[in-house]
């Protein structure tokens, strides 16, 4: 907790007063333009990646970079999706996985989940990438877990009506945290850096 405290003291005596005018506009606006659902993952932080400023990224984090297909009920992430899109009018959404993703491999790998039952429970949501994932590895996994997020974020009605009116764009990436490096899934599944 002492390394958070001075952490704060640090914002508040260095970063805080060099962009005080950004943080004064963002007191009156909130206008991200990039939904970013990533893991909880301590060591993947979209800002961070993105080189974003606060106030660009709406930020969604979940064990594994999870989105449970749309169903009508309450759902903290369901409705975090449809505010970006339908509320901030936020123009791309990325789904971001990553190398030595703990969810990914203890699906890879099998590991025995049973005292965590809450967290088995929510792996279910990876499914159907585990059932599109012909290699084996948690590599294959993570970019599979990917493309079926993806699938699952189009059966939300926010996104499909976007989709649809052509005003947002989905992304999925690939972040490998020992690299750096950042890859972008295409359509046929290959992979094409993103920078």
């Amino acid at each position: 907790m002492h390394d958070l405290t001075e952490g704060v003291a640090r914002f508040q005596r260095d970063v805080y007063p060099a962009k005080a005018e950004l943080f004064a506009r963002l007191a009156a606006t909130h206008r991200p333009t990039t939904l970013f659902i990533g893991c909880s993952d301590a060591r993947v932080v979209p800002e961070l990646i993105t080189q974003s400023e606060p106030g660009e990224l709406f930020v969604i984090r979940t064990a594994g970079n999870l989105v449970p297909a749309y169903a009508p009920r309450t759902d903290g992430i369901a409705a975090s999706i449809e505010y970006a899109v339908a509320a901030l009018g936020v123009t791309d959404i990325v789904v971001c996985g990553h190398s030595a993703c703990g969810a990914m491999t203890a699906l890879a790998e099998g590991h025995d989940l049973g005292t965590l039952p809450t967290t088995a429970d929510w792996l279910r949501h990876a499914d159907a990438a585990r059932a599109r994932t012909t290699v084996a590895g948690v590599d294959a996994l993570v970019r599979s877990n990917v493309r079926a997020q993806l699938a699952n974020l189009v059966t939300h009605p926010s996104v499909a009506r976007a989709l649809a009116q052509g005003t947002v764009t989905l992304h999925g990436w690939c972040y490998d945290i020992g690299s750096g490096t950042v890859e972008e899934l295409d359509v046929a599944g290959r992979l094409g850096a993103v920078a």
